[in-house]
Parts: C-alpha cells; structure tokens; sequence
C-alpha cells in the first residue's frame, strides 16, 4: 500500500513510518523541517527510515499548507492511506503565536483532506490530542467528556477532529481522529519533561519542576501509539471515530521527576519555578473505546516505559544529548 505521512521526520511520524516499512507499505514522508527544535534529530530519523526502506520510502520536503504541493504529493504518489502527523506542536508556542498553529494545524488539515477526497484515498487517521478536553469535569477522560480546550493548540486540534468528522460524513471520506496522551520514547522532541528531566540528572543537575509538581500526566509510550495507528490498516470499525489512545496510568510531575533521578542515579533534589501558561492540570485516558474498536492495550506503565528510555538515552547519548541541549 501507498501510504503518505506527513510529519514523517518528527518523533511520531518517523515512527510509524518505520512500522509502515517493516510491514512492507511503501512510505512517502512529507516534512517542512521546522526548526521548533534541533534538526538532527529529525535528518537522523529520515536516514533511518531510508536504511530500512530503501527505494520504498521517499522524503518530501514541504508544507501541508502549500495546497498545491499537498495534491502533487498525493495525485502523484497515487496515495491509498494517510497518517496525518503534521503539526506545529506545543501548547506554550500556541499561546504565544497561536496565528501560526491555526494555519499549520487546521488549514493544512483542510489542503490534506480536499486533496485524499479527490484522490480517492482509502483512509485519512489524524493526529488529535488530549488538549481538546481542557477543563476537568471527570477523570479519566472518556471521548464523551467535555472539550473545552484551555489553549489556541487545542482549538486547533479540536476544530481538525470536527473537519474529519464532516469529511467522513457528508464527503464519505473515511477518517478516524486520534487523541494522543503524552507520548514519550526514544528520539522524543527533546523540549519534554522527560527529556530534560533525563538529561538534567545525567549531568548532574536537579531538575526542574514548573508549579508544585502534583499535577498528574498519562504518559504514552510510543510504541503503543504506532500499534494503534496500524491496527487502523486492518479495519473500518472506527471510521468516523475519535478516541483516547494512553497508558490508562498517571503520574505526578514530581513523581516522575523523582523516579528519573532514581534511575538515573543521579545525586540531586529536585527544584520549583514558575507554573507555564495553559498547561492541563490534569490528564488521564480511558481506552475503552479503543480497546474495544480495535483491540488496544497499553504495553507498558510508566516507569516501565521511563526506565528503557533512559537506558535508550545512555545507548544514544553521543549523539542524542547534544541536539537536546541544542534546543
């Protein structure tokens, strides 16, 4: 199969397009190489997934925002399935320009889902996020909870589930919106608490910790989102579906901040700054509709999952640490 990812030389993107050529799919990434943050790590998830797919994967360089580019890609490459990644991350950024989050995260979706409807694509899976529900009115979030997005991120990200919803609807369009909770792993964007709190304990720094640190995150790891996004190959049972994909667990940011300087052995406490604007207080994913759509189960807990990315990072830390401290 065709398949196109855009976003494919960010963290999620990579990934699943390394999952798409291991299944022996032939990728086409499409990529703007924003440089939010230090573009090695990207350039070296790009030469991964040539080594591993050959003349199976192509890199595009482009915007989903350049309509024209978005139906070349697709018309071109006669695309069947697309893993729509694509996005300018970050709920902090979105508040401080949330005129650049709208274009990329919304009118681009727009350019991606006129181009697949003409095209013929077989199913469009996009990227949505656990900032869509905002305001707590019950943990854990079920996809029938409240959205009340507490950022310009999450209205963009709520306003692309609504256009894959109308797409899926009156265009026929299959579409299926996925709401990611926190995902951590190797080669993960380095502005994360994970990565600094990691990279803070192995040079000997405490780390840093923004508001009292109680509040609480589901932190997914990659894996289990690569296993959702390629079970949605194999079945139509959740077209014009949104649902939560997460650990089903939560953590403390000091809990967490704690148990990395546990396992990274470092001999620091840990220090207190200012709470950020418009971060959640907090999240926690029930999966139910997910496990029962399409057999989801969460692989790993949290420390589980914190304990192989530190022993990742260790592995990978010549040339991983400094486009961290890069960015």
């Amino acid at each position: 199969m065709n398949v196109l990812v855009t976003g494919g030389a960010g963290f999620i993107g990579s990934h699943i397009s390394e999952g798409l050529l291991e299944s022996s799919h032939d990728v086409v990434a499409l990529d703007i190489l924003d440089p939010y943050y230090d573009l090695g790590i990207k350039e070296r998830n790009i030469e991964r997934c040539r080594e591993l797919g050959g003349e199976r994967y192509e890199f595009i360089e482009g915007s989903i925002t350049d309509e024209e580019l978005v139906r070349e890609v697709v018309a071109g490459h006669d695309i069947e399935f697309v893993y729509h990644q694509a996005a300018q991350a970050g709920v902090r950024t979105s508040v401080e320009n949330p005129k650049k989050p709208h274009e990329i995260n919304t009118t681009g979706l727009l350019n991606l889902l006129l181009a697949a409807d003409d095209h013929g694509v077989e199913r469009v899976v996009n990227a949505s996020s656990s900032s869509v529900y905002g305001a707590v009115e019950y943990l854990p979030y079920d996809e029938d909870h409240q959205n009340v997005p507490q950022s310009p991120y999450g209205v963009t990200k709520l306003t692309a589930e609504h256009y894959c919803r109308v797409w899926d609807e009156v265009y026929d369009l299959p579409t299926v919106s996925l709401r990611y909770f926190t995902v951590y792993g190797p080669r993960m964007r380095p502005n994360m608490a994970i990565t600094n709190f990691t990279s803070r304990c192995l040079n000997g720094e405490p780390p840093v910790i923004y508001g009292d640190g109680q509040q609480t995150r589901d932190f997914t790891y990659i894996d289990d989102i690569v296993e959702a996004n390629l079970a949605l190959l194999e079945t139509d049972a959740a077209d014009g579906a949104v649902m939560n994909v997460g650990s089903t667990g939560t953590i403390t940011i000091e809990e967490l901040a704690e148990y990395i300087v546990e396992e990274t052995g470092a001999d620091v406490g840990l220090e207190y700054s200012d709470p950020k604007e418009a971060d959640a207080r907090h999240t926690h994913a029930d999966v139910s509709k997910a496990r029962e759509l399409i057999d989801y189960e969460p692989s790993r807990d949290i420390r589980e999952g914190v304990s192989q990315f530190v022993d990742w990072y260790r592995e990978n830390r010549d040339w991983y640490e400094p486009l961290v401290l890069n960015s």
